[in-house]
């Protein structure tokens, strides 16, 4: 004696099969628009915004590792920052501009690049007698050189000192819910008691591996005073057309 069993009964059923063994989500669980799993970084259904700043550091080669700190050595992490692998070294360095003028214990994070980068402040720049321009991370042609000074030797940079430009890293889903795409021009406004500040120009580095980060640097901290700030707002820049720009 034969059963017949109602297609969409079957149907039901497969889908339940594949949403326990994790290979579906739900129709129940997810919203339209939003992702049926939590988007890297999202807290309540929404990207968690960060805003974090940035004090100088640099970024070093294998080669240059070896050479201020010695034959065979690596970089040892200190300390984990907000991306997903990247890190504070317990390594500094000091750095030696024109006239001899120096900054102590400056941190290296981690992991090492394909060359190596200086990134200071404005006011770190003033200090050390070198003109940096604000750049953004990995553009380095035609910018100053310094010395990096380790406790096992020197290296003589011929260019690669600059002041970071501000910029968001943001993951696909962190864009989408923004309405920007990689390259993209955003501002961040930081209410304060007495020094609210907005900032233009804060370029997007998206990226599926990233979290919601804004990253600005000491002065543009302190001018804004991040630590007290009562609300941070990121948005896209005013005018931007659909493209973004």
């Amino acid at each position: 004696m034969s059963t017949t069993i109602d297609r969409s009964h079957i149907e039901a059923l497969v889908r339940k099969a594949i949403a326990e063994a994790g290979g579906l989500a739900s129709s129940s669980g997810a919203q339209p628009g939003k992702p049926a799993v939590a988007p890297l970084g999202w807290v309540d259904g929404k990207p968690n915004l960060r805003v974090s700043i940035s004090a100088r550091h640099c970024h070093l080669t294998d080669e240059h590792v070896e050479i201020l700190f010695g034959p065979g050595s690596v970089l040892e992490p200190d300390k984990d920052l907000y991306q997903d692998g990247f890190y504070a070294a317990k390594q500094t360095v000091m750095v030696v501009g024109p006239r001899r003028r120096m900054l102590p214990n400056v941190r290296v994070l981690g992991p090492t690049r394909p060359f190596s980068q200086l990134e200071l402040a404005f006011t770190d720049s003033i200090s050390l007698g070198i003109d940096a321009p604000v750049r953004h991370s990995g553009k380095i042609d035609g910018t100053p050189g310094c010395v990096l000074v380790g406790p096992a030797g020197s290296v003589q940079l011929d260019q690669g000192v600059i002041r970071a430009a501000r910029h968001v890293h943001m993951n696909d889903h962190d864009a989408a819910y923004y309405g920007v795409a990689n390259g993209d021009m955003m501002q961040l406004v930081i209410k304060s008691h007495d020094c609210s500040v907005t900032f233009d120009d804060v370029l997007v580095r998206a990226d599926k591996a990233a979290k919601l980060e804004v990253h600005i640097d000491t002065d543009e901290g302190n001018a804004c005073h991040l630590d007290a700030a009562s609300e941070v707002i990121l948005q896209k820049m005013p005018g931007a057309c659909a493209c973004g720009h």
